[in-house]
Parts: C-alpha cells; sequence; structure tokens
C-alpha cells in the first residue's frame, strides 16, 4: 500500500514537473519573434503610442460633433427661490406712493422653463465645421501612420545593414586572425621577419575592434525598432533578411512628374482641410449679422406675503408665460474685425500651401535622383568586391611563395572588407530613399 501511494507521488511529481518546463518553453517562445519588415510594421501600428493618441483625437472630435447638433435640442431648467423680504421697494406715483410687499414676509416663486430654438444659423454652420474637424483629424491620424511606417521601415534596414556590417567585421576578423596564426608559426620557426608577425597582429586587433563597434551598432539599432515598434526591451528578435536579398529589388524611378501624386501627401491633404475650415469659419462668423429665432415656455408658482418658513403650508398660485424672442444684431464692430482676419488667415494658408507643395516636389525629385545614384553604385560596388576577392586571393598566394609583403595582404584584406561595406551601404541608402519618397507622395503601402 505504501508502494503505491509512493508510485503515484513520484507520478504527480513527474506531471508539475514536466507542466513547468512546458510552461517556461512556453514563455521562452513568447518572449522571441520571427521578425519581418511586414511583420515590424504591422505591430508598431498596433502598440505604438501616437497611434493611439491619434485615434483617441478622432473619438474627441466625433464627441465634439455631437455637442453641436445638440445645441438645437430643447433645453428645461428649474428654478426654486425662497427670499426674505426685510424691506421692500416702495413705490412713487402721482396719485401717491404704496409698498410693492410687506416688510419682514416671505416670498416662494418655483419655475421651470423650456426653451427651443427655431432659427439658429450660427448652430448649422458650426455642425458642418466639426464635420470638417473630424475629417482633419482623420487625415493627421493617417500622416502619423505613414510617418510611423517610415521610421520604422528605416529603422529596420538600419538593423539589417548593422547586422550585415557585423558579419562583414566579423568575416574580417576571422581571416585576420587566420592570417596572424599563420604568420606567427612562420615567426617562429624564422621564416618571416617579426615586422611580419607585428602587421599581421595588429591587423587583426584592428578587426577585433571595428567588429566590436558594429556588435554595438547592431544592439543600438535593433534597440531603436523596439521603442518605434512600441515592444519592450527583453523581446528578442529573430531576423532573418539582409541588405543583399533586396538587390533584385532596386528598380529606376520612372521620369515621370509627380505631381498628381503629391496630392496624396498628408501635410497637403491637411493644408486642405485647414483651408476648408477657415471657410466655413467665415461663414460662421458671417452668422453674427443675422437674426435668431428662439420659443420659450415658462410655467411658474409663486406664494408672497408668508409670515413663516413652512414652505409646504404656503398658499400658491400659478402662472405661464409662452414667447417667441427673436434676436436681431444691429451693429458690433468686432465681427467686422474677426471676418478680416479670417480673411487673411485664408491669404497666409494660401501661400503656405504653395510653398510646401514647391518643398515636397523638390524632396520627390531628390529621392528619386538619389535613387538613381544608388542603384549605379551597387553595380559598380558589386563588381568591387569580385574584384578585390580577386586581388586577396593573389596577395594570399604571392605572401606564400614569397614574392609578395604581408604589407600587400592587409591591403587588399581591408580593401575587400570596405568594398563589402560600401555595397550593402549602397543598398540602404536607395531603399531608405524609397521609404522616404513613398512617404512624401503619400503612398499606403503598408496601412490596411
Amino acid at each position: 500500500m505504501k508502494g503505491k501511494k509512493l508510485l503515484m507521488s513520484c507520478w504527480m511529481l513527474m506531471v508539475c514537473l514536466f507542466s513547468t518546463s512546458a510552461q517556461a518553453q512556453d514563455n521562452v517562445s513568447v518572449g522571441t519573434m520571427n521578425l519581418t519588415l511586414e511583420k515590424a510594421i504591422e505591430i508598431a501600428l498596433a502598440e505604438n503610442p501616437t497611434i493611439h493618441v491619434a485615434d483617441k483625437e478622432i473619438e474627441l472630435k466625433k464627441i465634439a460633433d455631437k455637442e453641436a447638433w445638440q445645441a438645437l435640442l430643447p433645453t428645461l431648467d428649474a428654478t426654486l427661490t425662497l427670499s426674505d423680504n426685510i424691506l421692500v421697494a416702495e413705490m412713487v406715483t402721482g396719485m401717491g406712493k404704496f409698498k410693492m410687499g410687506v416688510d419682514g414676509t416671505l416670498t416662494a416663486i418655483g419655475s421651470a422653463s423650456l426653451n427651443l430654438p427655431v432659427f439658429a444659423p450660427a448652430v448649422y454652420q458650426n455642425m458642418k465645421l466639426t464635420k470638417q474637424d473630424i475629417l482633419l483629424a482623420q487625415e493627421k491620424a493617417r500622416g502619423s501612420r505613414l510617418d510611423l511606417i517610415r521610421q520604422v521601415t528605416k529603422a529596420y534596414y538600419s538593423a539589417l545593414l548593422s547586422s550585415d556590417s557585423y558579419e562583414v567585421m566579423k568575416k574580417s576578423y576571422t581571416v585576420a586572425k587566420e592570417n596572424f596564426d599563420v604568420v606567427n608559426e612562420k615567426y617562429k620557426v624564422g621564416r618571416v621577419s617579426e615586422y611580419d608577425k607585428i602587421s599581421a597582429e595588429v591587423q587583426a586587433r584592428n578587426m577585433n575592434a571595428s567588429m566590436v563597434s558594429a556588435k554595438t551598432g547592431k544592439s543600438l539599432a535593433l534597440l531603436q525598432l523596439k521603442v518605434l515598434m512600441g515592444v519592450t526591451a527583453d523581446v528578442d528578435f529573430v531576423i532573418d533578411d539582409s541588405l543583399k536579398a533586396y538587390e533584385s529589388q532596386l528598380t529606376l524611378v520612372d521620369a515621370e512628374d509627380f505631381t498628381s501624386e503629391l496630392d496624396n501627401n498628408s501635410s497637403l491633404r491637411q493644408l486642405d482641410y485647414n483651408m476648408s475650415m477657415l471657410e466655413r469659419t467665415q461663414k460662421l462668423l458671417r452668422t453674427n449679422f443675422m437674426p435668431t429665432v428662439a420659443l420659450q415656455l415658462t410655467g411658474q408658482y409663486q406664494s408672497y406675503a408668508n409670515n413663516n418658513w413652512n414652505v409646504f403650508g404656503y398658499r400658491y398660485s400659478p402662472s405661464s408665460v409662452f414667447s417667441i424672442a427673436v434676436n436681431v444684431p444691429i451693429f458690433h464692430a468686432s465681427s467686422w474685425t474677426k471676418i478680416k482676419t479670417n480673411k487673411v488667415q485664408i491669404a497666409q494658408l494660401e501661400d503656405n500651401r504653395l510653398n510646401t507643395r514647391r518643398q515636397l516636389s523638390l524632396a520627390a525629385e531628390s529621392y528619386k535622383q538619389n535613387m538613381a545614384s544608388t542603384m549605379a553604385q551597387v553595380e559598380s560596388n558589386a563588381e568591387a568586391i569580385r574584384q578585390a576577392d580577386k586581388a586577396v586571393t593573389i596577395a594570399g598566394k604571392r605572401y606564400e611563395v614569397g614574392r609578395g609583403t604581408i604589407l600587400e595582404l592587409n591591403q587588399s584584406e581591408t580593401a575587400l572588407t570596405q568594398a563589402e561595406l560600401t555595397y550593402v551601404q549602397s543598398i540602404y541608402d536607395y531603399l531608405t530613399n524609397k521609404a522616404d519618397l513613398d512617404y512624401t507622395l503619400g503612398r499606403e503601402t503598408y496601412m490596411k
């Protein structure tokens, strides 16, 4: 019996250990992410706080829109008043004088007032203005998303650049370390000079320092990408990607006029919405010269000349009034000044939009030219890598047979490293210029 209990206890312990181990493995898998550019942008759009702020701004504008049309709804107010007439007023006429009440008595009045606007042009224009404000908020949110996509895209490419640079420096350090080991062995048996040994050692140390620096840059680039994505620093990325994989995607931009595409630029569209709001504001200001009509129904219960504070024992008498109020503005000097200010603001915004469009057009053309230039550099740098690799092979053979020097070998390896770094840098330049161009033209490539 004891043996069965012991067996059951061991079995339960194994189950608990297995469950704990499985849970730990799940936690590890949650903290590791296989990241692509599309996945990075998707996470950023869902988690970045700036996008949440922009979405909440839209909600606020929609609430303001509700407040605007609610101004047309009737309003109901109630008032309760209890007054102690210490000394009432006295009216003097040609027929004599008489008091308008009794001193030292109490007056109780309860009233309710129902107001209904019939014609309120300012409210109508304000309702249309709030709808324009919603459109502006939505465009600002779109602009925030486009800008975040650009930043995440460039940060992702920066992470690839730092990763590729680290791999290049790591490979160069490995080669330099192997060369130093070979030269050091030859130096021990007296086949090479001490100068060759020192040169090989200096080359290996330089490559090691560059490799450490590249590794630090890689960590910082990944951290920047995490910040933009809105994820915590303890989330690990696995990026199975390289800038070299994008070489086949490099294409020349057609020599086209970006005039039509510039209309999708978020800054220009925001200026257009601001212009619409200013024009609507001008119509709103003109309503200051228009009459307003409102209906009012007032009901009242009152009791006068009471000698005690027992309001429930008073004798009340009802009264009611129905009125139509027409308010006609005659002269308000500030209304003319506000309209004049609004016209100046419209003219100012037109000039600002013209200048912004010119700058955006220049920027788009600059990005296009840079992309064409970097494409030519990519082809040249790819050929430079092939030539530099061949030079390293030749220099190595010459050094082995004693016809070359360690200086030639070091220079050829340095040239190969520089060619590889320049190659990935040129691809990076093309991709970042393309990201800037897409943002300038308002292209919604990764937006749902």
